[in-house]
């Protein structure tokens, strides 16, 4: 499962609010992406993603073996408690994007190579954390130790999936769509109004990917 968030004005009477549109999408046994669910929240804490995960599962969602996110303590714990046996992976755009808020910007750019370079292997990243603590860095060598668990999941799938796993960057590009394609409305109305265009930009885009090309080649033992 790959899940993620984007946020959208909605009219509140005479103010506006700003509301969370969570997105869940999946990739099935035969390697074909497909939009599972869209709701609008007004937060986006676990409470919401449970309700939305515990929706799918009585809808038919099984199977799931590892969900991919940001690092928001409120979709790893849904997804930990929906989902008994499956995994959790930090998408590591975010995890760069985390340590970098701790680093001056004359070192970060050395920052993200030592990242490139220690993805996929746990000593590095906690050699990495451990030179950033040492220099002062502490906040961004605690960021790394705190999402480590959760960097090395997708390398317990097939090596040749690792690139389309370790991110959300699929959601991203989701999101990026819904927001071009949303911008001429600017403040919604209503949040009935934001999930009829919403859903019909995701049926959309469902529709490209159950026709498209498959997502992951998956191989039979």
């Amino acid at each position: 499962l790959f899940v993620d968030a984007s946020y959208y004005k909605i009219r509140d009477g005479a103010r506006y609010v700003t509301k969370a549109v969570l997105v869940v999408a999946g990739v099935r046994e035969d390697g074909y992406r497909e939009i599972l669910g869209a709701r609008v929240t007004d937060c986006e804490n676990e409470e919401f993603w449970s309700g939305l995960f515990e929706d799918l599962k009585e809808r038919g969602l099984a199977g799931v073996q590892l969900v991919i996110s940001d690092g928001h303590t409120g979709i790893q714990k849904a997804a930990e408690a929906a989902f008994l046996g499956a995994s959790w992976q930090m998408c590591q755009v975010h995890c760069t994007r985390a340590v970098l808020r701790n680093i001056p910007r004359k070192h970060q750019k050395e920052v993200v190579e030592g990242l490139k370079e220690a993805y996929g292997n746990e000593q590095r990243l906690q050699d990495l954390a451990d030179d950033l603590n040492a220099r002062g860095y502490r906040k961004a060598a605690n960021t790394i130790e705190r999402f480590l668990p959760g960097l090395m999941s997708y390398t317990a799938f097939p090596k040749q999936h690792g690139k389309r796993i370790r991110t959300t960057n699929m959601m991203e590009r989701v999101n990026k769509e819904l927001k071009r394609r949303t911008k001429v409305v600017g403040a919604f109305p209503n949040e009935e109004s934001l999930l009829r265009l919403v859903g019909s930009i995701l049926m959309d885009i469902n529709e490209e990917w159950v026709t498209g090309r498959r997502y992951l080649t998956m191989q039979k033992e």
